[in-house]
């Protein structure tokens, strides 16, 4: 396997000194020996990949060195503006190394949100003109791969990528950082008490990640059935805005976004739009870790903004940052008319036995829509 420091050290030996980006599950362990070893002026963990692309821009334009860009592949759907406007060859011309964790990769075992992008993901780089290379866990390998990329940018002021295998890299010995919160209670124990203080008709939108396993897992120890969720399992940023799709078109249902700081943050503009429709259904609640909970817990910018106070500015029509969670209740109860925004303090981390929805995405689909159908 490949060890973070040696990768991290060969990187540096080959004039690449600056990163930025968003964690990803495939790459947890060089990223924690990043947020580690490397300064603060050379490291920015970005609100989403399009944004990591423009600092690595940015560090070029400044500096003359290309920067590091690592990132999920489901992220590259964020990163297809600026990799095809701005550092394409045609446009700006300016050199990045994107390291790229390969979820879903064929014949590779893996969640249902990921099978699509893992397929297409070396065909995107193609027809981005973004040559890549492929690591698994040998440190030749990928020492190899880093000489590729230096001797691409001798030649070209262009992206290159190195797309990492699932276990390549090896485990990284960091101490756990403690939660922004501590006395804070775990999302788990919010998210049941959110769905304790929904109607029958209610409907909730959660976002990806540790979020939306919580709520099934709740569901499933219930009994309750899923067919009032729709289980955001992908499409990281976008739960919000899917809440406001449905509470736009069903009016006579009150519906609940169960979101999180790093999701809520990497398309912020969402709550500017749904100040601007103010779909009076429409309760946003923001569980807020400070963290990227899902791979390996990076904090977010959450700890230095204020999100309630950003959702009063975006014009939704209530904003509280909630204290203690159990006043949820109360709390949904007192909402005459929406768009309101709750904002509640969780503690880092989940169970180690949280398991994963067992069913399909399109079952949950058809669920959902026979629910608002019927009810």
């Amino acid at each position: 396997m490949i060890s973070p420091s040696h990768f991290l050290e060969d990187l540096r030996r080959g004039d690449f000194t600056f990163f930025t980006g968003v964690p990803d599950s495939l790459l947890k362990a060089f990223c924690a020996c990043v947020s580690d070893t490397v300064p603060a002026c050379k490291h920015v963990l970005a609100a989403n990949e399009g944004g990591a692309m423009a600092i690595a821009s940015g560090h070029y334009l400044a500096t003359g060195k290309p920067a590091v860009v690592y990132l999920q592949n489901s992220g590259l759907g964020n990163l297809v503006n600026p990799a095809t406007s701005l550092t394409h060859s045609g446009v700006y011309s300016i050199p990045a190394l994107l390291l790229i964790g390969w979820r879903g990769e064929p014949g590779v075992k893996d969640e249902p949100q990921h099978q699509v992008m893992g397929d297409i993901t070396p065909r995107i780089l193609e027809t981005m003109d973004i040559p890549h290379t492929v690591i698994g866990g040998s440190q030749e390998e990928a020492f190899a791969a880093i000489e590729t990329a230096r001797r691409h940018f001798e030649d070209n002021e262009s992206p290159f990528a190195i797309l990492v295998r699932k276990g390549a890299f090896a485990e990284w010995n960091t101490s756990d950082s403690p939660s922004h919160w501590p006395e804070a209670p775990f999302r788990e124990k919010v998210v049941e008490a959110v769905l304790d203080a929904t109607g029958p008709s209610d409907v909730i939108v959660s976002t990806t990640g540790m979020c939306s396993r919580e709520v099934f897992e709740v569901r499933e120890r219930r009994n309750a059935g899923h067919a009032a969720d729709f289980l955001t399992v992908g499409s990281m940023g976008h739960a919000s805005q899917i809440a406001l799709g449905i509470a736009l078109a069903r009016p006579d249902r009150r519906v609940l976004v169960l979101d999180g700081d790093g999701s809520l943050l990497m398309h912020m503009g969402g709550m500017a739009i749904i100040g601007q429709t103010q779909p009076n259904n429409l309760i946003h609640v923001c569980l807020n870790n400070c963290a990227h909970d899902s791979v390996g817990g990076q904090p977010t910018a959450a700890s230095v903004t204020h999100l309630h106070r950003v959702a009063q500015d975006c014009g939704y029509r209530s904003s509280i940052l909630l204290k203690p969670y159990r006043e949820i209740g109360p709390a949904l109860a007192g909402i005459v008319e929406g768009p309101a925004f709750i904002e509640i303090s969780v503690a880092k981390g989940a169970r180690k036995d949280l398991g994963r929805p067992t069913t399909t995405p399109q079952e949950n689909k058809h669920a959902l829509m026979d629910f608002l159908r019927l009810r």
